[in-house]
């Protein structure tokens, strides 16, 4: 992701996440951290159709945001996203990866599921302004 795809993921966090979506400023500020942060965009074109961010921290490597565009859900980009990301943090040597997903989000949690994530743990209330709990899920 480049800062030039900014506008396409803001309307695509508008689509998707509407309460809970991040800000323009957000994505600048993580697109601004290269040294601890890799961010991952799917183009059909010129088009951004997904996108995905992992950080990676000293002890483990956190998934921040995977999203895929409504008419490509179900066809393997969020799989082939979510694989990516899982391949960056293993060149990082990270050998923990967590993440947090939206409790009611049962097609994500299944993804998740796919690749080894165990739930361990809930946030209650933590997706603001909605007030959706978030499932915290770690795969080892």
């Amino acid at each position: 992701m480049r800062w030039w795809h900014i506008g396409d993921v803001l309307a695509l966090e508008n689509d998707l996440f509407t309460d809970d979506r991040w800000s323009a400023g957000t994505y600048w500020s993580e697109l601004g951290q290269l040294d601890t942060r890799h961010y991952l965009v799917a183009v059909d074109g010129v088009a951004v159709r997904g996108y995905a961010g992992l950080c990676d921290y000293p002890d483990e490597a956190f998934v921040q945001t995977i999203a895929v565009a409504r008419d490509e859900q179900g066809h393997g980009l969020g799989t082939r996203l979510l694989q990516a990301l899982l391949d960056e943090a293993a060149r990082r040597n990270q050998r923990r990866v967590v993440l947090e997903v939206r409790a009611d989000n049962a097609r994500a949690i299944a993804l998740y599921e796919r690749f080894g994530f165990r739930p361990s743990g809930v946030r209650r209330g933590y997706y603001q302004p909605s007030g959706a709990d978030a499932l915290v899920m770690m795969r080892s």
